[in-house]
């Protein structure tokens, strides 16, 4: 009976940071449109580019080769934060920890090879 009061304990820390999390930014919010200034102009609507009237269409279309090599660059970036644990506790874990964390960065090289193949590290 104590465990289960337990148990319903965390899910209630659980629901109420939930519900503070969903509150607070819907209060801050709210409450900004509540204090802000509304004095509505027509300059207020108009597109501001650097202090000159904008005169063609804001869109530009960019290769699809600059996404996949941001991409690339984002999933080889993400790998420190899994090395980084590793190395900090490098001591404690041993030659396991090793072994693993060399299987994990030869599957990364694997990636790269297989990118590097694929030609998708090629700017033009």
């Amino acid at each position: 009976m104590e465990l289960l009061n337990v148990y319903q304990n965390n899910y209630l820390i659980v629901f109420v940071f939930l519900c503070l999390g969903v509150l607070l930014p819907v209060v801050a919010l709210y409450l900004g449109k509540l204090l802000r200034p509304h004095v509505p102009s027509d300059a207020k609507y108009t597109t501001y580019e650097s202090g000159i009237e904008p005169f063609h269409d804001s869109r530009v279309q960019f290769n699809v080769r600059y996404y996949i090599f941001a991409l690339m660059f984002v999933i080889f970036d993400v790998e420190t934060v899994f090395l980084y644990p590793w190395a900090v506790a490098y001591d404690k874990l041993g030659i396991f920890a090793l072994v693993e964390m060399l299987i994990f960065v030869i599957m990364l090289l694997i990636g790269l090879v297989y990118a590097w193949k694929k030609k998708v590290l090629r700017w033009i």
